[in-house]
């Protein structure tokens, strides 16, 4: 079993930058894809980015490419999401997630472990 603990948000300027990271302890957190998903108040839970177990595929939503960068150091049991150029409607709760399999998905239900979030606000 996997837990994961979430750190790095805050309050930011649009425009600026966060770096969110995600530590992973248990047996099999080297060989799960993780994602990083948030949940804005009102909406649903949605995807933002995902990574296989050895961090060579990643995946984005369309709304986060070319500003968010998603790593992972195994050596660390840590997953990394770099955000820069923030916007207010970055603003959200961010979780990460990992999954008992090595490819990632875009898809909630597909993670089998979650942590407890942490906050992103972006003022304008």
């Amino acid at each position: 079993q996997v837990q994961l603990v979430e750190s790095g948000g805050g309050l930011v300027q649009a425009g600026g930058s966060l770096r969110l990271s995600c530590v992973a302890s248990g047996r099999t957190a080297s060989t799960s894809a993780m994602g990083w998903f948030r949940q804005a108040p009102g909406k649903e839970r949605e995807f933002v980015a995902a990574i296989n177990w050895i961090g060579s595929s990643t995946l984005y939503a369309d709304s986060v490419k070319g500003r968010f960068t998603i790593s992972r150091d195994n050596a660390k049991n840590t997953l990394y999401l770099q955000m820069n150029s923030l916007k207010p409607e970055d603003t959200a709760v961010y979780y990460c997630a990992a999954r008992n399999l090595m490819t990632p998905t875009t898809t909630p239900g597909a993670y089998t472990t979650w942590g407890q979030g942490t906050q992103v606000t972006v003022s304008s």
